[in-house]
C-alpha cells in the first residue's frame, strides 16, 4: 500500500497528531483540557481516515468527537479547581455494558464496511457491491480497533481507571494497521500513545489509591 502523498493531508496529520498527543497528556494528568484538545484532533482525523479509507476510524473519530463533548460536561460537572477529577475502578455494571458495547461496535463496523463500496469511492476496475470480500489487512485491523477504543472512550468518559487498558490494546494494534496505509506521522503518534497509556494507568491507579484507602489491595 502506497502512502498517499498529498501535502494538505500530511499538514493536517501532523495537526492531528500535535493535538492528539496533547489530549492524551491532558488524559493523563486528568485534566479537563482533554476534550478540547482531543476535538481538534478527532476533527482532523475524521477527514484523513476517510480519505485513505478506513471506515471504521473514521466513525470512531466522529464518535469521538460526540463522546468528548458527553466527557467534558461530566468532567465539568465533576472537576476541582485545578480542572481535575476522581477517578475510579470499572463497577461489574461497567464491565457488563463495555462488554455489550464491544460486541454491538464489531458488528456496526462490520455492516458499515459491508457497504464500504457504496460508501467510499473503488478504483475504476472495481464494481460497486456489498460484502467483506474488499477488506484488506489494514480493514479488519481497523473493526477491532474501533470496537477497543468504543469502549476505552466510553470509560473515559466515566472517569474509570480501566479505559487505560482498552487505549493500550487499541494502540498495540493501531500501530501496524498505520504502517499499511501509509500513514508514518499516525504510527508514530500511537508509539508515543502506548507509552502516555501505560503512565495514564498507573497514574490513575495512584490516585485512586490515595483517594481511597480500600483499593490498596487492587
Amino acid at each position: 500500500m502506497k502512502p498517499y502523498q498529498n501535502s494538505p493531508l500530511i499538514i493536517m496529520e501532523a495537526v492531528g497528531c500535535f493535538f492528539g498527543i496533547l489530549s492524551v497528556y491532558f488524559s493523563v494528568k486528568k485534566n479537563i483540557w482533554v476534550y478540547p484538545t482531543g476535538i481538534i484532533s478527532t476533527s482532523a482525523y475524521t477527514y484523513i481516515l476517510l480519505k485513505v479509507g478506513l471506515i471504521g476510524d473514521t466513525l470512531i473519530n466522529m464518535y469521538y468527537t460526540i463522546m468528548s463533548i458527553y466527557g467534558w460536561i461530566l468532567w465539568a460537572k465533576n472537576s476541582s479547581e485545578e480542572d481535575t477529577v476522581q477517578v475510579q475502578w470499572a463497577t461489574k455494571s461497567d464491565r457488563l455494558k463495555a462488554g455489550i458495547l464491544f460486541f454491538f461496535s464489531i458488528m456496526f463496523v462490520l455492516f458499515v464496511y459491508y457497504l464500504k463500496p457504496f460508501i467510499h469511492p473503488l478504483s475504476p476496475s472495481e464494481k460497486a457491491s456489498p460484502g467483506l470480500h474488499h477488506l484488506d489487512l489494514a480493514n479488519w485491523l481497523d473493526i477491532i480497533v474501533t470496537a477497543i477504543f468504543f469502549v476505552g472512550m466510553w470509560l473515559m468518559a466515566k472517569r474509570r481507571i480501566d479505559n487505560w487498558l482498552f487505549w493500550i490494546t487499541g494502540d498495540l494494534v493501531s500501530i501496524p494497521m498505520y504502517a499499511y496505509k501509509g500513514l508514518g506521522i499516525t504510527m508514530f503518534q500511537y508509539c508515543v500513545f502506548i507509552i502516555m497509556a501505560i503512565t495514564g494507568f498507573y497514574h490513575w491507579k495512584k490516585g485512586a489509591k490515595k483517594a481511597d484507602p480500600l483499593m490498596k489491595g487492587l
